[in-house]
């Protein structure tokens, strides 16, 4: 957009983007059309058009951030405050909780295979995502070591770069084959790897 929406005009931008990805998840990117879009927002081709004259591109672009920001909103409380072991726990179970009930469709990944995950705007939204989700997980890594329950030295943005990288592998193989046995792996290694590290330094 270019210029700055009114509340107005932002709340109907969002409710199209959140039409667009219902209609999204429902029928898959490749099959939806700027039709089926405007018939669940009720909204006219050149209301569409006013908040994505890009057209479907653009309007594919915004769904992914979406998605994307769903991502991490999905793990809330847990992910904001890492603070504790119990913490850390209930994280681990949001987020198999959360990749289970997917399964083996990912919207997000979806998306990126429409638009081309090489494109600028989709890489930079990706890019983003890890850096904002990988930070998380160092915030709660510091906060341990704040709450004397891991070393000083620490190694805390390796720590969490390895532990958002085995995620990530743990989705992709429960994306391939549907299972999520190696996703609850990864996730209880890491952390049971975090408190040996506590109890090492203890």
């Amino acid at each position: 957009m270019g210029k700055e929406l009114t509340a107005k005009g932002k709340a109907t931008r969002q409710r199209i983007v959140e039409g667009a990805a219902s209609v999204l998840r429902e029928k898959g990117v490749a099959a939806v059309t700027l039709d089926d879009v405007m018939a669940r927002t009720r909204v006219s081709k050149s209301q569409l058009f006013h908040y994505f004259p890009g057209g479907k591109d653009e309007l594919l672009l915004a769904v992914a951030q979406f998605e994307a920001d769903q991502v991490l909103e999905d793990q809330q409380p847990y992910l904001g405050c890492l603070d504790s072991w119990e913490a850390w726990d209930k994280w681990r179970d949001v987020v198999v909780e959360r990749y289970e009930e997917q399964g083996e469709q990912c919207p997000l990944g979806s998306l990126f295979h429409q638009i081309g995950r090489s494109t600028p705007g989709a890489r930079a939204i990706v890019i983003e995502l890890m850096r904002r989700w990988q930070g998380s997980l160092a915030t709660g890594i510091r906060a341990l070591q704040d709450a004397g329950h891991l070393p000083a030295d620490l190694d805390v943005d390796r720590r969490a770069a390895a532990l958002l990288a085995g995620l990530q592998g743990g989705v992709a193989i429960l994306l391939a084959t549907g299972q999520a046995s190696h996703l609850k792996a990864v996730l209880d290694q890491g952390i049971w790897d975090l408190r040996r590290a506590g109890l090492v330094s203890a």
